[in-house]
């Protein structure tokens, strides 16, 4: 097979899988807090397990009481759908332990006197686009993901029966001359209530590939090469079945294995960590790049130092390595573009409660919304890159 003829793999999770669960419960808090402090600072972790949620972190910002904290946590969890006896918003058992944030990081990240305001964090943060989608994500995570947000809210509406929150999916797409030409495989697993047969599972679950995927990729995909629920049963899920952490999804939440990662989770961080707020910015730039048409693809990483404001280096790769173009969008960015933590945060508008939304189904290929959710997914600096 040759290099640029391959198959590749992506995956997904729904918000009822357990770490994504913590995904949410994390997010919420960042939104608490930004809502009624707009520079507030939060790094929140959550763990869960049978029937337990634990928070875990360091903010700075208004005083909340351990009690609303907890009933936002339960919200989170009836809003995902777990009300079983393993793991239920009516009875879980929610501890907090947040704390307040390390004076050593306050000082490297506060602005003082002539000081700039600092990178929350060292690092390396990496953004990308290509042209395989409308969205301008990579064709098997883009797919994964929408499978399982149709499953999602078809079983909050009622009309999908029988199906729990916890589910995975997995889309393998053929590659030909580095473009997606077909789906080999899909794998779906999902909770499911023990009323239901594996049959009944695969009847109710089937359709919403064929609502999620192009027909055109579809036309060679075998039955045998459809995968429902492959272990044979899936009752016992969510926490009650897997323990879950904040973080443990940085792929799903990227771009599915198509392009690097930096090794930094977004979930729980307000905008001020770079691990977050420089993967927004880095897609922002890929996607506009991307969409002015002079790269079928675009890669971007950038690097910080904790306490420094300015990015220590910018990458850029494009499709075909065109190192003139490379040069020139550096000098677009660096003219127009303040890449500081708080030049970032200004530019995307990103010390607003806009998070919780993010925590599942991806933070890249999601339409912008007039709450200032995914404003990194704007194509509004198309003409700065157009030459």
């Amino acid at each position: 097979m040759s290099k640029n003829n391959y198959l590749f793999t992506s995956e997904s999770v729904s918000e009822g899988h357990p770490d994504k669960v913590c995904d949410r419960i994390s997010d919420m808090v960042v939104d608490l807090y930004l809502a009624k402090n707009p520079e507030s600072r939060v790094a929140c972790e959550t763990l869960t397990t049978t029937n337990k949620v634990v928070l875990a972190g360091e903010t700075r910002g208004p005083d909340i009481s351990k009690e609303e904290l907890i009933q936002k946590v339960r919200n989170c969890i009836k809003d995902i759908g777990y009300d079983q006896k393993g793991f239920s918003w009516k009875t879980a058992s929610v501890e907090t332990h947040l704390h307040a944030q390390s004076t050593d990081i306050a000082m490297g990240v506060d602005s003082k006197g002539n000081k700039d305001e600092g990178a929350g964090d060292q690092g390396i943060m990496f953004g990308y686009a290509c042209q395989e989608t409308e969205e301008f994500m990579p064709a098997p995570i883009h797919y994964s993901h929408k499978i399982l947000r149709l499953m999602a809210e078809d079983r909050k509406n009622g009309s999908l029966k029988g199906i729990e929150p916890d589910s995975k999916s997995q889309v393998t797409m053929f590659y030909e001359a580095n473009k997606p030409i077909k789906v080999k495989s899909v794998v779906i697993s999902t909770q499911h209530s023990e009323d239901l047969k594996q049959e009944d599972v695969k009847n109710l679950i089937i359709p919403y590939i064929k609502k999620s995927i192009p027909e055109k990729y579809l036309q060679d995909l075998k039955s045998d090469e459809i995968y429902i629920n492959p272990t044979g049963q899936f009752i016992i899920g969510g926490p009650d079945g897997d323990t879950g952490l904040t973080g443990r999804k940085i792929i799903v939440d990227t771009y599915g294995g198509a392009a690097p990662h930096g090794g930094g989770a977004f979930s729980g961080k307000d905008p001020t960590k770079v691990d977050r707020s420089a993967a927004y910015v880095s897609r922002y730039l890929a996607k506009n790049i991307v969409a002015s048409g002079i790269s079928e693809r675009c890669l971007i990483q950038l690097s910080y130092a904790i306490g420094v404001s300015k990015p220590l280096s910018i990458f850029i790769k494009l499709d075909e390595n065109n190192n003139s173009k490379v040069e020139k969008i550096k000098n677009i960015i660096n003219k127009n573009f303040d890449l500081s933590p708080r030049g970032i945060r200004e530019m995307l508008k990103l010390n607003n409660p806009i998070y919780e939304v993010t925590s599942a189904y991806g933070h890249f290929g999601r339409k912008p919304s007039n709450k200032g959710e995914f404003s990194w997914e704007k194509t509004d600096k198309v003409n700065l890159f157009k030459f």
